[in-house]
Order: C-alpha cells, then sequence, then structure tokens
C-alpha cells in the first residue's frame, strides 16, 4: 500500500552535442508521457502516517461491506475507507501527510453520504478547503457504489496540500467511502454512470435538467440530482439524466427564480459529462413552444407541463384563486419522487401552472403524499387568520402540516411535524360548525362554535383497512374519536343538502376507489344509513378531492385519470364537476355532473329538433371541432340500442340491457340523457344528468366528421340533440 505522496521522477539525458533545440523537444515529449502518480491506494492494513481522528475510520481500511451495511460496489483491489465503522453513529477524520501537487488533475472514486461539509473528502491548502465533494445520498434507499471523481488543480500546481476525509454526520447516511486516489495529467472520461459536479450563481428562471424516459416506476436503475442553494439542499430527485442531446426525450426543470443571486451547487450521479453539460440556467424550457399544442393534450382538461400526475391534493378556495395541488413527478414519465404540484385558477377553467410547493426530502423528511388544505379563518392554528394550511403524508415521519402565509406561493413545513402518527395516509380536514342540537368537544371549541375534524385512511388489527376520524380545535394536536372499515386511500368527508334542501342534508364519505355511503355525521363519528356502499363514477377515476372553503357552497369534485400519454406529460385530471344528492326510486344518491362554467367555452353551437328517429336512420350535427360538449335526451321507445357517435368514439345505450357503455343506468321516464366531453385524449360520460359519470381515453387529435345518433333495432324518438363546439382553455 502507499499511502504517502510521492511521484515518479523522469529524468531526461542529453548528449552535450544535442542542439538546445532538440533538448527541449526531448523534454516536452517526455513531459507529455509522465506517469499518472499514486497518492493512496489503501490496500494496506492500517492507514500508514495518514492522521486518524474519531471512531468512524476503524483500525485501518475497509475489506469492503461492513456488518449492517448495503453492499459496496465500485472500489479498485481489496480494501477501501469505509467510515460505516460502528455504523453511522461514529464520526472522524482521516487527513494525509503532505501532498505535492505534481500533476493538473487529482481523480479518485467516492461515495455515501451526501452531507455537505459532514460526509466528504476535502482537498486543505495552509489549512483552507479549496477543494469538497460529498457522497450523493442523504436519505433512505439510494445505493453504497462509489463513483469516479474529478478536481482540476491546474492552478495548485507546485503547491502541498493535505487531503481530509470528514464523517461528521450521524444517523441515515452519516458515512463516507473513498478509494484510490492519483494524480495524472490527463483529463478522464468519466464512465457512463460517472458522478458530476457544478457551481453556479442563480440568474435565471429555471434549471433546465434534459430527461431519458427509462428506468419504469420508482426510476429503476436510475440516479439521482441535487440542487444546493448557499450550502442548503433543496432539491433532491432520483431520475434518468439524458446521457446527451440526441438521446434527451424531453426537458424537465426546477423553478429557481426564487434564488436570484444566491450560489448553487448541482450534483448528478449516474451521469455523463456531455449529459450534465445539459443542465443549465435558462429562462426558457426547452420544447415549451409546443406544450399544449400536442395532438394528444386535452385543451379544457388541465394537464401539467412535462412529468407524472396522480392524485388532486390540496383542493382548496382561497382569496379569489381555486388551489389545486397535485401528486407529480416533475422529473419523469413513471411514478416516483412524490411532490405537490401547483395550479390556480379564477374560473375552473383556465388553470395557470405555479412552481412546485412541496418537495421530498429536503422540505419533507421523505415523499409528500396525498393530502388536503383548507383556510384557517379563525386562526386556531397561531399563524395568522385565513392561513392556508396544507395536510399531507410525510411518509418518512406521519400526517404532516405545511403553512402558507402568503396565498399559496410559499409554504412553511411545521416544525413539530407529525402531528397525527399511525399506520395510514392521506388527510383531509374539514372544519364541522356547530348547530343547536351539537355537543361541542371542549370550552375551546365552545368558544370557536366548532372544531377541525380530520378524517384519513387507516390500518390496524381491530378495524382492518378503515376510515379513521380525528379531531382538533388548533389543527396541532388531534384526538382519535373512531373509525369506519372497509375503506381505502384518499378518503374524504362532506355534506350535502338533499335535493338542494339546505334544511336537509346528509353526510357523505367517499374514498379512492369512488365508492360512497351516505350517513350522519355527529363531529365525532360517521354513521351510515344504509348497507354497503354507492358509485356514481366508472372507469379509470381514482383518489378525487373536493375544493374545500367554496365560495357559493358548491361541492366540486375533482379525479385522477389513469389514462396514460407518450409525453412530455403522464397521466390526466377529469374535467371539474359538482356533486349534489337528490332523491331517487333507489334512495338517496349522489350525483355529478360538470360545472356550469363549461358553457363559456362554447364556440359555436348546432341543435337538431325534436323528432322520430326511424330505425337505422341517423340524425346528424355538423361539428367543426373535435373539442366537443355533446348533449342528447332519446325516448327509448323500441329500440334495442341508442348509438351517439362523435369523432374517434361510440356511445351505446343497450336499451334491453339498461347500461349506458357498459354501466347500469335505468331510463327514466322511458327517456336517457347522454352528455359526453370529447377532449383529444379523454372522454367523459354523463348518463341520465349525473346519475353515473364514466371516464375513458380517447383519440388524439381528429379532422372533425359530425356527430350523429342512431336507434338500432326499432323506432326512438329524439327529445334534444346538442353539439357545443368548445374553445380551447391555453
Amino acid at each position: 500500500m502507499n499511502l504517502s505522496a510521492h511521484a515518479t521522477t523522469v529524468f531526461v539525458f542529453l548528449a552535450m552535442t544535442g542542439t538546445s533545440a532538440l533538448a527541449q523537444e526531448a523534454e516536452t515529449r517526455a513531459s507529455a508521457k509522465r506517469a499518472d502518480v499514486l497518492v493512496a491506494d489503501f490496500e494496506g492494513e492500517t492507514y500508514g502516517d495518514w492522521k486518524v481522528e474519531g471512531e468512524a475510520f476503524g483500525p485501518g481500511p475497509a475489506q469492503g461491506t461492513l456488518k449492517g451495511q448495503m453492499d459496496v460496489s465500485g472500489y479498485k483491489g481489496k480494501r477501501l475507507i469505509n467510515t460505516f465503522f460502528g455504523g453511522d453513529i461514529t464520526i472522524g477524520t482521516l487527513t494525509s501527510p503532505p501532498v505535492k501537487i505534481e500533476r493538473d488533475y487529482l481523480i479518485f472514486l467516492i461515495g455515501g453520504g451526501g452531507h455537505e461539509g459532514k460526509t466528504c473528502m476535502n482537498l486543505l491548502l495552509d489549512g483552507r478547503v479549496v477543494r469538497s465533494v460529498t457522497g450523493t445520498n442523504n436519505r433512505p434507499g439510494g445505493s453504497e457504489a462509489l463513483e469516479p471523481a474529478v478536481w482540476d488543480v491546474t492552478e495548485l500546481k507546485g503547491k502541498t496540500v493535505h487531503i481530509q476525509i470528514v464523517d461528521a454526520a450521524t444517523g441515515g447516511w452519516g458515512h463516507v467511502n473513498v478509494d484510490h486516489v492519483v494524480q495524472t495529467d490527463t483529463k478522464p472520461k468519466l464512465p457512463m454512470l460517472g458522478r458530476q459536479e457544478a457551481t453556479f450563481t442563480v440568474e435565471n428562471k429555471y434549471l433546465i435538467i434534459p430527461i431519458q424516459n427509462k428506468g419504469g416506476r420508482g426510476n429503476r436503475g436510475g440516479g439521482q440530482l441535487q440542487l444546493h442553494i448557499d450550502g442548503e439542499e433543496v432539491r433532491n430527485y432520483g431520475l434518468h439524466l439524458a446521457p446527451s442531446s440526441d438521446l434527451t426525450d424531453w426537458y424537465a426543470f426546477f423553478t429557481i427564480d426564487s434564488y436570484k443571486g444566491k450560489e448553487a451547487r448541482v450534483v448528478a450521479s449516474k451521469a455523463t459529462e456531455e449529459g450534465f453539460a445539459l443542465v443549465k440556467q435558462s429562462d426558457t424550457i426547452p420544447g415549451e413552444e409546443r406544450f399544449y399544442k400536442e395532438d394528444h393534450r386535452p385543451q379544457f382538461h388541465f394537464t401539467q407541463k412535462v412529468g407524472w400526475n396522480n392524485d388532486p391534493n390540496g383542493m382548496v378556495y382561497h382569496d379569489g384563486r381555486w388551489h389545486f395541488f397535485f401528486q407529480h413527478n416533475p422529473v419523469a414519465l413513471p411514478w416516483g419522487n412524490m411532490t405537490w404540484g401547483h395550479a390556480i385558477s379564477e374560473d375552473l377553467l383556465h388553470w395557470q401552472q405555479q412552481p412546485n410547493k412541496l418537495f421530498p426530502k429536503t422540505m419533507a423528511v421523505r415523499d409528500c403524499f396525498s393530502g388536503g388544505a383548507t383556510v384557517d379563518k379563525k386562526n386556531t392554528a397561531g399563524w395568522g387568520e385565513n392561513t392556508l394550511v396544507a395536510f399531507f403524508t410525510d411518509t418518512g415521519c406521519g400526517e404532516a402540516i405545511a403553512y402558507s402565509t402568503d396565498g399559496g406561493d410559499t409554504f412553511t413545513y411545521y416544525e413539530n411535524n407529525p402531528v397525527v402518527e399511525h399506520k395510514g395516509r392521506d388527510p383531509k380536514v374539514t372544519w364541522y360548525e356547530y348547530d343547536k342540537d351539537d355537543k361541542a368537544l371542549d370550552d375551546e371549541a365552545r368558544a370557536l362554535g366548532g372544531h377541525w375534524v380530520m378524517v384519513v385512511y387507516d390500518e390496524n388489527e381491530d378495524q382492518g383497512r378503515n376510515a379513521a376520524f380525528y379531531t382538533s380545535t388548533n389543527m396541532k394536536q388531534w384526538t382519535e374519536q373512531s373509525h369506519l372499515p372497509g375503506y381505502f386511500e384518499c378518503t374524504e368527508l362532506f355534506e350535502l343538502p338533499i335535493d338542494g334542501d339546505e334544511t336537509e342534508s346528509r353526510w357523505i364519505v367517499f374514498a379512492a376507489d369512488a365508492k360512497y355511503a351516505v350517513g350522519t355525521f355527529d363531529g365525532k363519528t360517521f354513521t351510515p344509513e344504509h348497507e354497503g356502499k354507492h358509485q356514481v363514477h366508472w372507469g379509470p377515476y381514482y383518489a378525487s378531492q373536493t375544493f374545500d372553503n367554496a365560495p357559493d357552497g358548491r361541492k366540486i369534485q375533482m379525479g385522477w385519470l389513469r389514462v396514460g400519454s407518450p409525453g412530455p406529460y403522464n397521466q390526466h385530471f377529469s374535467f371539474p364537476h359538482r356533486l349534489t344528492l337528490r332523491t331517487t326510486e333507489e334512495g338517496i344518491r349522489m350525483f355529478a355532473k360538470p360545472i356550469k362554467e363549461i358553457e363559456d367555452l362554447r364556440a359555436r353551437s348546432n341543435q337538431a329538433r325534436s323528432q322520430d328517429l326511424v330505425a337505422d336512420q341517423p340524425v346528424t350535427l355538423p361539428a367543426g371541432s373535435d373539442l366537443l360538449d355533446v348533449r342528447v335526451t332519446v325516448e327509448v321507445g323500441n329500440a334495442s340500442a341508442i348509438v351517439l357517435n362523435l369523432p374517434g368514439r361510440s356511445i351505446k345505450y343497450d336499451v334491453k340491457g339498461q347500461k349506458l357503455n357498459g354501466t347500469p343506468l335505468k331510463p327514466m321516464d322511458g327517456k336517457i340523457s347522454i352528455q359526453v366531453l370529447a377532449d383529444r385524449s379523454l372522454t367523459e360520460i354523463i348518463g341520465n344528468d349525473g346519475r353515473v359519470f364514466i371516464s375513458g381515453p380517447g383519440p388524439t387529435k381528429l379532422d372533425e366528421t359530425g356527430v350523429s345518433v342512431v336507434a338500432e333495432g326499432g323506432n326512438a324518438r329524439l327529445v334534444n340533440m346538442e353539439a357545443h363546439e368548445l374553445k380551447s382553455i391555453w
């Protein structure tokens, strides 16, 4: 083993009769072929003349993986520096003897923890840190693989330095791995999956990131990208950084303009030098000129610019704006890196995407899973009147709070999170206002005139999967009150009037699978008034949520539509729809209809007069667009089926089977009504004024072909038919 600095000196002896030019040429040639200088290979049993302080380094270089550690790879030979000795609780430093810089580059292998200044290798000149690099991991998961790194030390040639390896961190990834330190004149070509790092002063709006579509759910086989601002890590994402511009499928972006003037450091693992060079500041996003113009992109449904989405989150009305947060992976098309994306609207139609708000591994302990948001009108939590408060599952600790005092522009992670610890997720919080029959929780609740209720998915031995109900007067301390078995994910509780009568209402428990129960709620316990569950939504509709604090009392819902997209975004959301309770022959049922604001998108309308539908003879309306809101009412007569045809779509009502596109639906007074929203990749079918709401995929952009309705197997009567061409919201 060689732990001390040394060099192989090349002497060139020239014949006295040689010319000076020849001597100079020979010297240049010899210099160009100078051998590398091995600083340390750490192959010995001890550290030799390197100075050890603390316990983290053990008695000598480690023989690979230590007890309790994930598999360590990527080092050379049989040994390496591994400060996991004794686990992640030990600390210490290892400092080299003096090293004279004789080559242009210092190359080495490094891995382990990514804690800046705490799990790192430093280059010291006169006791000052002039170069520093960390491992890549600082949250659960990750990899113990060492990766190549390089320092350009040209400016230090001829100077004497010390190499210092530091482990000053305890807890997760509180160790560092280092091996094979070499001086060289040859700038190394880092391998395909190497470590890259750059620093810059923030001057632009975005940090753009080239993405290659590979790896699948959860970033399998991918690397990591970290962004530090003034020494603090603010972003940490797993991703597949494209290795070159030719292999870039699309560009992700971090919005960084709030950090203007600050010093930034970006670190990537498993990255090529060419690919990493594409990670840079910009005031534009490559490809943004095509956003919302793609043939498959819906034109009156909200979609995020890039990346994956799933559950709607934090839906709330606050100070004149509708806030729509959502589960988001901003750096990949598959699920992962759960972040809260954000969009706002003043009319529930036209949405403006905002910078992401809740971040995994830097703001939260781990991922930011689903939850809701509400407005603290009475300042019960002490953060100020009308504070916007988001509740979500931090997968590293439990049910958590982040709050905003600037209208949702920025959020602060509550320092005493979690507020509820249990086995579950997806908290939704709402205010329960007392009426004359309610019994207050306590004196504080009596003075407030109500209390907060959290409904959250829960798992326990007694109830299995269930909806759990908690209460609070200050949002910070919660009391477990009751459980409702048989519910899974994204549960929600809300009240609706029956048939529009505000004096007669019921409470609803609604879960991710779009199944719901009708019943009563006393502020602590929900009591269903029927067996089993009911259903209004069908198709790939999942994990919906309703807007809290709606100004007009409407209960407006949006759901995740599990309909894929080829990029640069993936997955979709439903069009906003209003929920109501109505009395039917089967009992009280929920109805879902597109919000009335859709009428504001009408560009041109065509209508057919009431007439008989002779078997197999269609009635047709022109349609100058493939963005449509079509509404038809038909007396089914003796027809066997009613078929409504739109561009790229065929909707069928089976009269005998009483099914609309396979979904159970009975005629009302011998009539069937169908509304269809046709929006490129999405199709939403609403039957009998909202009795069923069926979501599904649709075609890409089509040439307009008109709209028709036809009775099959018998005659029917067309009561009404409207075809409304819609404008794009973009």
